[in-house]
């Protein structure tokens, strides 16, 4: 029993390296952490990890997010780089740019900046055989507009 060398097989147990700032916690600076780690309190200041960051409902991020994958449903204000991906849940928030291969947003969450997901160029195709003889409408509606009496 006591001199057992057997990990438990629960949970949080599996998991090497996991860290956790709980509902409560305040942090001013620059962490960095490897595995996994969620967040429940207020952090300003820059988070670092290659693992998962998770943001729970209640948490308060301000700063600079980078991570593999974040996962939040709490508010952040930051600009974000993620190598895998972000997915924002109900009822989270984030301020500012992120920077992800893969994003995703539930319903009732909001988002205001840019999301850049890696497309550096517009492929334009060969133009269409079809659209040859089409002409442009928009230069006949200015004049249609001058020549409408007042």
């Amino acid at each position: 029993m006591w001199g057992s060398k057997e990990k438990k097989k629960n949970g949080l147990a599996e998991e090497s390296n996991f860290t956790f700032l709980g509902k409560g916690v305040y942090f001013k600076g620059v962490v960095s952490f490897e595995g996994t780690v969620r967040i429940d309190g207020r952090l300003e200041g820059e988070v670092h990890t290659k693992g998962e960051l998770i943001v729970g409902e209640h948490a308060v991020i301000k700063g600079v997010v980078v991570a593999g994958k974040l996962v939040s449903g709490g508010r952040i204000k930051a600009n974000i780089t993620a190598t895998e991906k972000v997915e924002l849940l109900k009822p989270g928030i984030i301020i500012g740019d992120i920077r992800t291969p893969q994003f995703s947003m539930e319903e009732g969450a909001h988002f205001h900046g840019v999301c850049d997901m890696g497309a550096d160029k517009w492929i334009d195709d060969e133009p269409r055989q079809d659209m040859e003889n089409v002409h442009d409408l928009t230069m006949h509606r200015g004049k249609r507009i001058q020549d409408k009496p007042s």
